[in-house]
């Protein structure tokens, strides 16, 4: 597997509310996750660092000689477990109260990839044929779009555009929505927050990600494409090809 990945302040915010991890190797899986922040007084970064450490340690056991069906209940209980302790340590400081963060988390095979996701940070399959999103944003403005009250353009400047319906941390239960996929050699997975998915065309993500260069040139692009349209979230964005060729990063972001 080789993975990139890069995580950006942006123009904008006075702080880097988004944390990524990535983990070439945990039982056999490659492991990726991407979680974006949100609450005042820095509780939003530490929310998101709090749910990427908890849930690495989380699934720190998890090996491919597992079923999918057993990978699948390990995500969604190690999220369950991040939004219950985040949740607890938030309602005992009232500085923290109301800290949340999203999460998308991958365990991936060089067969198949099982994914765990809670609000608008996203993951994606990207191959030469087509870009498909693969999870459903946990938001207001989709909400909106699938009653048909505004459309997917109108979505994408809407103003509250950023406001989520489902996080981790701000109530005592979360549902996750968890899914597995098939995945072949020459497959990509991109996991973003909504930094790069809000300021920057699906087809210009398509045409950087299948353009002839490395990842670690093609995460940079993506992250100068969301910049140059305003740069006015934190962006992350991890990018994963199921290939056989040299890792270019082993590191957490």
């Amino acid at each position: 597997m080789n993975i990139a990945f890069k995580t950006d302040i942006g123009r904008v915010r006075a702080v880097n509310e988004d944390s990524v991890l990535v983990r070439h190797d945990v039982g056999g899986y490659a492991l990726a996750i991407v979680a974006d922040g949100m609450g005042g007084h820095q509780a939003g970064d530490l929310a998101s660092q709090m749910a990427i450490d908890m849930i690495r340690e989380e699934l720190r056991p998890i090996h491919t000689g597992m079923s999918k069906e057993q990978c699948k209940q390990a995500i969604q209980a190690a999220i369950e477990n991040a939004n219950r302790d985040i949740f607890e340590f938030a309602s005992n400081r009232e500085e923290y109260h109301g800290m949340g963060t999203t999460v998308v988390a991958v365990a991936a095979s060089g067969d198949y990839a099982v994914i765990g996701h809670v609000g608008d940070s996203r993951a994606y399959k990207i191959n030469s044929e087509s870009m498909e999103q693969l999870t459903e944003d946990h938001s207001l403005v989709n909400e909106l779009v699938k009653s048909g009250q505004i459309t997917r353009e109108e979505a994408s400047h809407h103003p509250r555009r950023n406001v989520v319906t489902r996080a981790l941390g701000t109530e005592p239960t979360i549902k996750v929505d968890v899914l597995e996929l098939n995945w072949q050699q020459g497959d990509m997975l991109l996991l973003c927050s909504d930094g790069l998915s809000s300021l920057v065309r699906s087809d210009v993500i398509f045409d950087i990600v299948l353009a002839d260069s490395g990842l670690e040139d093609k995460v940079e692009r993506l992250v100068g494409e969301a910049l140059a349209a305003g740069g006015d979230d934190n962006i992350s964005v991890i990018l994963i090809a199921n290939d056989t060729r040299k890792q270019d990063r082993d590191e957490m972001g």
